[in-house]
């Protein structure tokens, strides 16, 4: 696709360009350690094309967060997720991958069903969790959980395009006991149901990321980089084996501090120094019609 003086290519909202997308996702899975960010709107995917990421993965706290909903499946529909994983693949020509939470259905029939629209929206990958959202059974059992990741790898299978499927333990989120040989048992489970990326969120002990990347080899783990850790950084996570490092939520987060110290501080002082650090208007307003002029 042609570039715009800017550098901000075209959004690929096409089916036709679907396939050279997921590709270009597992393509990158098979060449190093990459760095995927998470827009949580249009705009923000163009933002993070314009800087020269060369993937991004929707995030389900982010667009929560956006419409002020919680994180949590109950709140989050699957016709809205479905919409704005379609907007944010729409904004930008990079491969997507869905944060599709835990498929939007308890049984593996549902997650079936879901999963195959959510690969009609045109993304190059998607990710399933094990987690429930109920605080008396937080992750779904092994037998199911791993029926769940089958389902899912089945109904991709059956789409025609191999969009890439990341199998998730929530282990660390939840607060499981001894959670390092939970997810090491899990994940290997979930490589061999078919799952082509691995990620078990919240481990940050490199010993435990070392032990997963040879747990899942040679498929590729996913590490979620959520705060900073002075022992890792994308040299040192490539070091360790990892293959994908992704942000979840932290950037919207990064945002909406700016936000919150910002707004408290015109509410309590009644002056607007806090506004200092705001992007120039000129700046976004040319980089966004840049790229409307790319899309046109």
């Amino acid at each position: 696709m042609a570039r715009d003086p800017a550098g901000i290519t075209a959004g690929a909202a096409s089916a036709s360009a679907q396939p050279e997308a997921v590709a270009a996702f597992r393509a990158l899975h098979a060449s190093g350690c990459f760095v995927l960010p998470n827009p949580w709107d249009a705009g923000t995917a163009v933002f993070l094309q314009h800087l020269g990421f060369a993937a991004l993965a929707t995030t389900s706290a982010g667009y929560g967060f956006s419409r002020g909903l919680p994180d949590h499946p109950g709140a989050l529909q699957l016709e809205p997720m479905l919409a704005h994983i379609r907007e944010v693949v729409a904004a930008t020509s990079l491969p997507v991958n869905a944060d599709f939470q835990q498929g939007f259905s308890d049984d593996p029939e549902g997650v079936a069903a879901h999963v195959t629209r959510c690969v009609g929206t045109g993304v190059a990958g998607l990710s399933i969790e094990d987690a429930t959202g109920h605080n008396d059974s937080p992750l779904y059992g092994a037998g199911h959980a791993v029926e769940r990741i089958r389902s899912a790898r089945a109904a991709i299978d059956a789409s025609g395009v191999p969009v890439v499927l990341t199998g998730r333990c929530e282990a660390w989120l939840v607060g499981q006991e001894d959670p390092l040989p939970f997810a090491v048992k899990r994940l290997v489970a979930y490589s061999e149901a078919g799952a082509d990326c691995l990620y078990a969120p919240g481990v940050q002990d490199p010993e435990d990321i070392a032990a997963l990347v040879k747990a899942v080899a040679p498929k590729p783990l996913n590490v979620l980089m959520s705060r900073p850790n002075p022992e890792l950084s994308v040299a040192r996570l490539a070091e360790l084996g990892v293959r994908r490092v992704s942000l979840g939520s932290a950037l919207a987060r990064t945002a909406w501090g700016a936000f919150i110290r910002a707004s408290r501080d015109i509410a309590t002082t009644g002056t607007f120094d806090a506004l200092d650090g705001a992007a120039p208007f000129a700046e976004l307003n040319k980089l966004f019609e840049n790229a409307r002029r790319a899309g046109a």
